[in-house]
C-alpha cells in the first residue's frame, strides 16, 4: 500500500504542540473577564426569572453551543434549588434541515426563536467569524422582541460583535484556538453556577 507521505517526527509535533499550547494561552489572555462576570449576572437573572436561554452556532460552533447548553441544564441544575430552562437551537436535526430544505440556511435558528422566545430571555449566541448570517438574522430578531444577547466572537468580532448587548471576544485569528477559547468561556460560566451557587 503506497504511503501517504512521510510520518511526521517527534520532534515537529512537539514544537508545534509547544507554539499551539503558548498561543492558545495568549488567546485566552484576551479575554475581558468582567464581561464574563456581567454574562453569568445575565444568567443568574434569566434563571431567577424563568426566562429561557437559547444557544446557536455553526459548525464546532454549534457543538459547543451543545455542550453549554447541556452543561447549563443537567451540571448547573441537577440538585441545586435554582435550575436553567435552555434550549439549544442546535439540536433539532429535523428543524434545521426543514428550513434549509424549504427556505434557506439562514433561517434555521431565527425561525426556532420566532416560536419559543420572548421578551427577557436571552441568546448566546457564538461564532468565530462574527458574520455567520443564520446567527446575524437570529441575534437581530432577539435584539428586535426584547431578549439579552450575548455573543462570543473571535478576531474583530465581526457583524455579530457590533449588534450584541455583550460581546465576549477572543483577540486571535486561529479559528482553532478562537474555538477552544469559546469552550473554556463556556466553561468558567457553567462550572461557576455548578460550584458556587
Amino acid at each position: 500500500m503506497p504511503s501517504s507521505g512521510p510520518a511526521p517526527k517527534a520532534e515537529d509535533a512537539q514544537l508545534f504542540l509547544a507554539l499551539y499550547k503558548n498561543m492558545l494561552s495568549h488567546a485566552l489572555d484576551t479575554i475581558d473577564l468582567g464581561n464574563i462576570a456581567m454574562v453569568i449576572e445575565v444568567l443568574a437573572e434569566a434563571r431567577a426569572s424563568g426566562r429561557t436561554i437559547f444557544v446557536c452556532g455553526n459548525g464546532g460552533s454549534a457543538s459547543t453551543a451543545s455542550h453549554f447548553s447541556a452543561d447549563l441544564a443537567k451540571g448547573a441544575s441537577f440538585q441545586h434549588e435554582s435550575r436553567f430552562r435552555v434550549h439549544a437551537l442546535t439540536d433539532s436535526l429535523p428543524i434545521i434541515t426543514a428550513y434549509c430544505n424549504d427556505v434557506g440556511y439562514e433561517s434555521i435558528f431565527v425561525e426556532q426563536l420566532k416560536n419559543l422566545a420572548g421578551a427577557d430571555d436571552v441568546l448566546v449566541a457564538i461564532s468565530a467569524s462574527g458574520n455567520s448570517p443564520n446567527v446575524l438574522r437570529a441575534t437581530e430578531y432577539a435584539n428586535s422582541i426584547g431578549c439579552h444577547t450575548i455573543a462570543l466572537t473571535g478576531s474583530d468580532g465581526g457583524k455579530l460583535g457590533a449588534i450584541a448587548q455583550l460581546q465576549i471576544r477572543v483577540a486571535e485569528p486561529h479559528v482553532g484556538r478562537i474555538e477552544d477559547s469559546h469552550m473554556a468561556i463556556c466553561h468558567m460560566v457553567s462550572f461557576y453556577f455548578m460550584e458556587r451557587t
